[in-house]
């Protein structure tokens, strides 16, 4: 994994993102109740603050909950939950310990289908279905892995030409019609209620 990815708009996140796939998969749980760049640029910030080049799941599996709790918390936090996200992250690299030896790629790697692909991120801690599906596409579109039936299994964030997930941002423009059909959604589910 090797690419440009512009997920966090900022170069030293996306770098991180774009070479790092335990950093795509953090930035992807981390991706919930704050705004997408500040989620995706949190890999960057834990890295950091760890003396690290990159994340690595071993290391951050053995953390201690309480110091690795801290170390997310400090100002800027990386989450506006950075003590739930801690527990978060640590379970997610926990389980890719314990069922791929801390290989987040080999998530995908020998991966047969889309399916099966999905099934795999959906059993991920803090990995709900759209969740999945949003981090299959962006597999998909942005970092070359397409296993048989990946579109149909990202279901419409594996659309062609769509903006609808961070698996369709590429830049300032694309996120801002992102960002738009997000607001769209909201507001239809906010009328829906009426």
């Amino acid at each position: 994994m090797d690419v440009t990815l512009h997920l966090a708009q900022d170069p030293e996140a996306d770098e991180l993102l774009g070479r790092s796939p335990l950093a795509a998969l953090v930035g992807m749980l981390l991706d919930q109740q704050v705004p997408m760049e500040w989620a995706f640029k949190g890999p960057r910030t834990i890295a950091d603050r760890l003396g690290a080049d990159d994340l690595d799941a071993h290391d951050i599996a053995a953390q201690d909950p309480e110091a690795f709790a801290a170390l997310l918390s400090e100002k800027p936090a990386v989450h506006r939950y950075p003590g739930s996200m801690a527990k978060r992250i640590q379970q997610l690299c926990q389980y890719l310990v314990e069922h791929y030896d801390g290989d987040p790629e080999a998530l995908w790697r020998d991966a047969g289908t889309g399916k099966e692909l999905l099934k795999r991120l959906e059993a991920l801690p803090g990995f709900g279905k759209q969740k999945a599906q949003i981090f299959l596409a962006l597999l998909g579109k942005q970092l070359g892995v397409r296993p048989e039936g990946w579109r149909e299994a990202a279901d419409s964030y594996g659309e062609a030409q769509s903006f609808r997930s961070v698996a369709d941002i590429t830049g300032p423009e694309s996120l801002t019609k992102v960002r738009a059909h997000k607001q769209e959604m909201k507001a239809a589910a906010k009328a829906a209620k009426k």
